[in-house]
């Protein structure tokens, strides 16, 4: 059982470039806070021990150490195994059955639950965010692909032992590209930050966006969100029309989901909706009442995440301590 006077978690984001962890007392006031680049590590052995550091020098931050702390969230990317706290795969780290849970409760004698990383960052938002207090929250995170994620009556929808809301693999272009997962048609390959900057890479080539090409040339990595979003503002009217296609991809498949779960907010978050919130918000909401029926068409909200990368930590903390209030009240 947890001490009573163990009232500080421990939220982990392990992402795909930089790893962050956090401290937090009972009020989710931040204590301690250290950042880790999560690329160059060899292997899940090496990962591992650079979590557990990254957490030991946040706890040094707090002035507490290892007995102070009531529970540890980690949020994972790829597929991970809940109950087991496992993570399977996760193709950004090329780790495959990491026993993070078990590794972490050994480190540091607390309990540790793990989650997808966006399931982590919607339940930071339903939690202390764009969402707070929600009854029904989906959440729609686009980047390299897009995540997703629902809070219902203040639990997490999931599979029986996996995460689940693969908004990203919603098939949105039958016949259309292959996707990383397999399949083809995919919103990830019509709507994703990769997505449009691939086809504004085309529109640079094409001579069709002189501002962007001027910034990046042709380098579809070197088409950040804050590029784009410049790009657009210089009067780049090609890229400001692909986000907004992509945008109206992304609200067709959220209002289908609104027709399944009738949410009554969706947060958009991640770096793209962060570099131009308005646009991408106004076009998704747009599109979603457009796709979905009365009467839940006007049921909903669409708004832009407010938490940015403390979402997932936040969120990830919050969980385990809401894991532990669902364990004790099971007993």
């Amino acid at each position: 059982m947890t001490s009573p006077r163990k009232k500080h978690w421990i939220g982990f984001d392990l992402g795909g470039t930089k790893m962050m962890s956090a401290v937090f007392n009972e009020d989710f006031r931040t204590l301690g806070r250290k950042r880790r680049k999560t690329k160059g590590l060899e292997g899940a052995k090496a990962g591992m021990e650079r979590i557990i550091e990254t957490i030991r020098d946040a706890l040094e931050e707090a002035k507490l150490d290892k007995d102070d702390i009531a529970g540890i969230g980690i949020g994972c990317p790829g597929t991970v195994d809940l109950d087991r706290g496992v993570i399977l795969d996760t193709a950004n780290l090329s780790w495959k059955n990491v026993h993070v849970k078990s590794i972490l409760e050994e480190a540091f004698g607390a309990p540790t639950v793990i989650l997808n990383d966006v399931d982590a960052g919607v339940y930071g938002e339903y939690r202390f965010g764009a969402g707070k207090n929600a009854r029904c929250l989906v959440g729609v995170f686009p980047g390299t692909g897009i995540g997703g994620g629902c809070v219902y009556e203040g639990q997490i929808i999931r599979g029986k032992t996996m995460s689940c809301f693969e908004i990203g693999h919603m098939q949105v272009t039958p016949g259309g590209q292959i996707c990383g997962c397999g399949r083809t048609g995919c919103l990830e390959t019509e709507a994703s930050r990769l997505a449009i900057a691939t086809a504004a890479a085309a529109a640079a080539y094409r001579g069709e966006a002189p501002n962007l090409f001027k910034a990046a040339g042709t380098d579809v990595a070197a088409m950040r969100s804050s590029v784009l979003a410049e790009a657009i503002n210089d009067g780049d009217k090609v890229v400001e029309q692909i986000v907004i296609r992509a945008a109206h991809m992304i609200g067709s498949v959220v209002g289908d989901v609104v027709n399944l779960v009738a949410p009554d907010v969706v947060v958009l978050g991640g770096g793209l909706v962060e570099a131009m919130p308005d646009l991408i918000v106004t076009h998704v909401e747009e599109a979603a009442r457009n796709r979905a029926a009365p009467p839940v068409a006007r049921s909903f909200k669409v708004v832009a995440a407010k938490l940015a990368d403390e979402a997932v930590v936040r969120g990830a903390a919050a969980w385990a301590e809401k894991s532990q209030s669902l364990a004790s009240a099971a007993k």
